[in-house]
C-alpha cells in the first residue's frame, strides 16, 4: 500500500481528490492537513508518508512553507490553480504538478509516475528522490497578484514586460502596473522563450508588444505599454535579441 496525505484548505476540493484517489486500490489515505501550522506539526510528530498531494495556496501561507520546516521524505504532487510555482516545486522533490480542475487522465499520469520511481518493496530517501526526478520545464501562463487584501490572475499574454526596481519585480499589463514575487532568473527560466527575451538585466520584454526597434546609437525597444525607464538591449545580447526577433 502507498501511505499518502492530501494538503488542501478548501474542503470540497480535499473531498474530491479523497473520491478521485478512492479509485487507486494500491493508495491508503492516512493523514488530510488544512494549513501550514497543522502541515508542520503533522510532519513532526507522525511518519512521513510515501506520497503526498498538496495545494501550494492555503489560508495561513505556502506549503512549501511546511517543507522547509520539516523536510519531507516522500514524493510530492503537488495541486493548484495557479502555475506560478512551478520552478520552487521541483526543488523541494515534487514528481509532479497539477493544475485545478484535476482531470483523471492527469492523476493517473501522476500516480503511475510516482510508481516508475520506487520499485516494489523498495524505499527511498529525499537524496535519492533529487537523483530520479526528472525536471521538465513548464510555461508559465498565469501569474498571481496581490493588490491590496485581494488576489488577481493576470495571463501572461497580457503582460508587455516583467521589470525590475528596488530588488521588486514588476509586471506591466495595459492598465497598470503589479508587483510579483518572481525574479527575472526565475522567469528567464518559465516564460515561454518564443514570446519573451531578457534584453538586459533589468528587462523581460514580450514580442507581441513591441511597437517599434531603434538602431541607432544603440538597440532600444519602445513597447505598446511599458514603464517610463528606457528599454534597451546590453550589447552582449543584440545578436540573441535579433535572433529572436525572427526565430
Amino acid at each position: 500500500m502507498i501511505k499518502t496525505v492530501i494538503i488542501e484548505d478548501e474542503k470540497p476540493a480535499s473531498r474530491k481528490l479523497e473520491r478521485m484517489l478512492s479509485n487507486f486500490p494500491e493508495i491508503e489515505l492516512v493523514g488530510k492537513i488544512e494549513s501550514v501550522e497543522e502541515g508542520v506539526a503533522w510532519f513532526s510528530e507522525n511518519e512521513h508518508p510515501q506520497l503526498i498531494f498538496s495545494d501550494i495556496v492555503l489560508g495561513d501561507g505556502l506549503s512549501f512553507d511546511i517543507f522547509e520546516k520539516v523536510p519531507t521524505k516522500g514524493f510530492i504532487i503537488y495541486t493548484t490553480a495557479f502555475d506560478q510555482y512551478t520552478l520552487k516545486a521541483f526543488k523541494l522533490n515534487s514528481i509532479d504538478y497539477l493544475l485545478k480542475p484535476i482531470l483523471e487522465e492527469d492523476l493517473s499520469g501522476a500516480v503511475e509516475k510516482f510508481k516508475s520511481f520506487i520499485p516494489s518493496g523498495d524505499t527511498i530517501g529525499s537524496q535519492d528522490i533529487k537523483q530520479l526526478i526528472r525536471k521538465e520545464k513548464s510555461i508559465l501562463s498565469r501569474v498571481l497578484v496581490k493588490i491590496g487584501y485581494n488576489l488577481k490572475i493576470v495571463q501572461t499574454h497580457e503582460i508587455s514586460c516583467f521589470f525590475s526596481e528596488n530588488k521588486i519585480v514588476y509586471l506591466q499589463t495595459e492598465d497598470r502596473i503589479y508587483p510579483s514575487d518572481f525574479t527575472l532568473d526565475e522567469l528567464v527560466e518559465t516564460l515561454d522563450e518564443k514570446k519573451f527575451f531578457r534584453v538586459n538585466r533589468q528587462f523581460i520584454i514580450n514580442s507581441d508588444y513591441i511597437k517599434n526597434i531603434h538602431t541607432s546609437p544603440y538597440y532600444k525597444v519602445e513597447l505598446n505599454f511599458q514603464p517610463e525607464e528606457e528599454i534597451t538591449v546590453s550589447r552582449d545580447r543584440v545578436k540573441d535579441f535579433k535572433d529572436w526577433l525572427v526565430s
